[in-house]
């Protein structure tokens, strides 16, 4: 069974300044998604699933996927704000969806296989789409217990030009993830690397901690234990105007109760990726440089 590739491509790009997931950025106009999924397509992976926002739909289909159909097969969801578990109530003034998590339970209805989730606008690197796609298709989809996630080193994923969100995580001696905690602000001091804890304090870091990008792999048992959670979540924090129910917050939950293990795969891969509009010519340089080392063809399609 090939696996599923979900893509969550509806963020707004707030602290971007634009809708980035578009943002051509490679010699020939690619934006980052085109090459995440060149290399899903290149590692196994049978379909490419994008969440989205109603508005940005038809462009999206004009500019990017429908270039995608004679390699994988392409479909797409939309997260709404609406979609939410029956009986909760939520503050009517909300106007933001719910989060990485609940992007992922957009997807439900059309998640049969085993299936990896990454963000629209971050390269992951060939090498980690090729471990992930080899150990999802070694997986039975009923399996609940049998997840994972791609790891890369803290210090590699800062960007010079501001704060970054990033989960944080602990791994034991078997690369076995015990646990996963969102830091919404990360940044370089000095020589160092601080986070601000709930009380607005900074606590150091080594440097040498393995974060999630969000680059998870799941198997659709898993989806309707999200769904309990994010019931839950709304119960908690419904009312809320920012709140959002991150994938991490789901793992860690499910990995607390024993319901689930999370394997950190290995991987060489380098990642990178577009927080602010100044991390822009970096990444350009990054994608020119992968062209002159031969890792990708002139015209990826």
């Amino acid at each position: 069974m090939k696996p599923t590739l979900l893509v969550l491509a509806a963020g707004l790009g707030s602290r971007y300044g634009g809708l980035k997931q578009m943002d051509p950025l490679g010699p020939n106009g690619e934006s980052i998604i085109d090459y995440s999924v060149y290399d899903a397509v290149q590692a196994g992976f049978g379909k490419v699933v994008f969440v989205l926002r109603e508005e940005i739909v038809d462009d999206f289909y004009e500019l990017f996927a429908n270039r995608y159909k004679k390699f994988i097969t392409v479909d797409h969801v939309v997260q709404r704000l609406s979609d939410i578990p029956s009986g909760v109530s939520v503050n009517p003034e909300r106007v933001k969806p719910w989060g990485t998590g609940h992007a992922v339970l957009s997807a439900e209805s059309i998640l049969a296989e085993p299936f990896a989730v990454i963000n629209g606008d971050d390269y992951y690197g060939k090498d980690a789409f090729t471990v992930m796609a080899a150990f999802l298709s070694q997986l039975n989809p009923a399996d609940v217990k049998s997840q994972s996630m791609v790891g890369y080193g803290i210090s590699n994923t800062l960007s010079e030009n501001g704060a970054v969100s990033r989960g944080v995580c602990a791994v034991d001696e078997n690369r076995v993830l015990t646990g996963v905690v969102e830091r919404t602000h990360i940044e370089r001091k000095g020589n160092g690397i601080v986070f601000l804890d709930e009380n607005s304090i900074e606590v150091d870091l080594t440097g040498n901690e393995i974060v999630s990008m969000n680059f998870w792999g799941f198997t659709p048992a898993v989806l309707p234990w999200f769904k309990d959670l994010f019931k839950e979540f709304l119960k908690q924090k419904g009312n809320e105007l920012k709140s959002e129910f991150y994938i991490p917050y789901a793992v860690n939950l499910l990995i607390e109760s024993k319901t689930i293990e999370v394997k950190v795969l290995e991987s060489n891969a380098q990642w990178f990726g577009v927080t602010y509009q100044a991390d822009r010519p970096h990444v350009q340089e990054r994608i020119r440089a992968m062209y002159l080392e031969g890792t990708y063809p002139e015209n990826l399609w």
